[in-house]
């Protein structure tokens, strides 16, 4: 089932888009904050976000989650939006911009293009998946999954960085390298530490975080992936 994170400031809104998503087959998850909204996204997996903010913040604010995520972002404006602030939204990185007022059928077919299209944008990616120590890596939903521990969620600077590992095993990766590959210069909202996302990481896959076997500190040089990857890029079915 596809998640799609709301952030509006009406609350009516906000229930009504719950109905109009659970009517579609759609898991909503409704915030009126930006800062709750920031608390999702750290904790789990959406396939779309749609916001509705101020034009004055706006650019800043979408260039903040396109660093944080890689759901397409669909932002709703003013009825009377002039077409500099639409294009200063979609430069910023926005998938798609929507005027009010705004159909419910309409919307939802906006929505489900823009995942679809994200999905097929990369489609080598899509069907790509890493196993290493029991563990195994879905790049499309971003999953880590565990027989024992079940589904692990991930962040996006975590998800950058397990994956630049599992490109790299057993090879000492250096602070540069995994600083751009985790995108942690382009902001990470709650720490720009490396080694607190290393900590986090560990937390998340080593059975003994304090004693880590999988990822290594090498004194002076950087990080290294201690562990045997294998790579699945499995057959996408003929629709």
């Amino acid at each position: 089932m596809k998640h799609v994170l709301v952030l509006d400031l009406d609350q009516a809104t906000r229930v009504a888009l719950t109905e109009l998503m659970g009517q579609h087959g759609i898991r909503s998850t409704h915030v009126s904050e930006r800062a709750h909204l920031f608390g999702v996204l750290s904790k789990e997996m959406v396939d779309a976000l749609l916001i509705d903010v101020t034009t004055g913040e706006m650019a800043t604010f979408i260039r903040h989650l396109t660093s944080l995520t890689d759901a397409p972002i669909l932002v709703v404006g003013a009825e009377k939006t002039i077409e500099d602030e639409k294009v200063l939204g979609l430069e910023a990185g926005a998938s798609d911009y929507i005027c009010k007022p705004v159909g419910h059928r309409e919307l939802v077919a906006r929505l489900k293009a823009a995942m679809r299209d994200k999905l097929a944008s990369d489609p080598m990616r899509a069907r790509r998946s890493y196993s290493f120590s029991g563990y195994e890596l879905s790049i499309r939903q971003r999953l880590l999954t565990h027989p024992e521990l079940g589904q692990i969620g991930l962040t996006k600077a975590e998800f950058n960085l397990l994956t630049v590992f599992l490109a790299n095993p057993k090879k000492i990766l250096s602070r540069d390298r995994l600083l751009t590959a985790s995108r942690l210069h382009e902001g990470e909202i709650f720490d720009r530490s490396l080694d607190a996302l290393i900590l986090r990481l560990r937390r998340k896959i080593e059975f003994d975080p304090a004693n880590p076997r999988l990822v290594r500190t090498v004194r002076g040089s950087g990080y290294l992936f201690d562990s045997d990857v294998s790579i699945e890029i499995r057959n996408t079915p003929k629709r």
